[in-house]
């Protein structure tokens, strides 16, 4: 796909969602002006980015890529609040993409990665308990 039909997209989806480019930069974590360069071709966003935009639209980043979404101006899109999994995910993002946690965690699995994640937002005794659970379910097997 070239950058321009990604770029040309991009512009499409946040105008039917009636957001601006200042609110989704802010989502995606980037100054105005970077995320304004996805939308004129000038910059590519990263594979992290693709996937942070394709949970702001609530579409698979495939969909996202090869344009299967087609958008009809004369339907008006209201523009929802961003969903719990679009704000899950970009926390996640956000956790692994810090320099510390990108190295420390580099050759974890996906499935080990989200399980860390998921428990470093629980508070000491949750944590506890998820550990004793955890034991329970290994003398299990």
């Amino acid at each position: 796909m070239d950058k321009n039909r990604l770029a040309e997209r991009l512009k499409q989806l946040r105008i039917a969602h009636s957001y601006n480019q200042e609110y989704v930069a802010s989502f995606l974590g980037v100054i105005r002006q970077t995320y304004s360069h996805y939308e004129t071709g000038r910059c590519k966003p990263s594979s992290d980015t693709l996937y942070k935009l394709a949970g702001l639209y609530n579409i698979s980043v495939e969909d996202l890529m090869h344009l299967s979404v087609n958008l009809d101006k004369d339907i008006y899109y209201d523009a929802p609040a961003p969903s719990n999994s679009s704000e899950e995910l970009k926390g996640y993002l956000s956790f692994f993409n810090e320099e510390f946690n990108r190295k420390k965690y580099r050759f974890f699995t996906d499935t080990e990665k989200e399980l860390l994640y998921y428990f470093s937002l629980l508070g000491e005794s949750d944590k506890k308990e998820i550990i004793e659970i955890t034991k329970l379910k290994v003398r299990l097997l």
